[in-house]
């Protein structure tokens, strides 16, 4: 009974080990998302607003910068609403099952999430079918991770 009682132990606390979820971020080689730009200036903007490292905010493993401080506040508050979906990585990429750079001029806000897009004609072809692609994309995406994320 000790014996089965130490096993269950030692699996209770390796069960963490194991469960722990994978994370694909398109960050540089400093480990900054969004290139440096401020995630919050897309919605409040409307446009890409460089950040300033002086106002840095660590999130999962991406380091964010903002334009201001006031910026920072909003995304410490709520960043789910406020960080790009699919890890940073083009929309239409990962509908494609691929991931695939972004520029941030190519960006776009749909159903409240920051969508970022290789370019701005790969986010004409995204919007032909702009329903059918975040399906694929949100059904493509968690094997993704599966597979090439850390």
């Amino acid at each position: 009974m000790k014996k089965l009682s130490l096993l269950l132990l030692l699996l209770g606390l390796a069960l963490p080990v194991f469960a722990q979820t994978k994370t694909l971020l398109n960050l540089d080689g400093d480990g900054v998302a969004i290139q440096g730009y401020d995630p919050v200036a897309f919605f409040t903007d409307q446009k890409p607003v460089k950040g300033d490292p002086k106002y840095v905010y660590k999130h999962q493993g991406a380091l964010y910068f903002f334009a201001s401080k006031d910026h920072r506040d909003l995304f410490k508050a709520n960043p789910e609403k406020y960080e790009p979906v699919y890890g940073g990585y083009c929309a239409y990429g990962v509908s494609k099952d691929k991931l695939v750079e972004i520029d941030v001029d190519a960006f776009q806000i749909v159903d409240g999430k920051l969508l970022l897009q290789y370019s701005k004609s790969v986010r004409e072809k995204f919007n032909q079918d702009a329903k059918g692609n975040l399906a694929k994309a949100d059904a493509n995406w968690p094997v993704l991770v599966e597979k090439k994320g850390k």
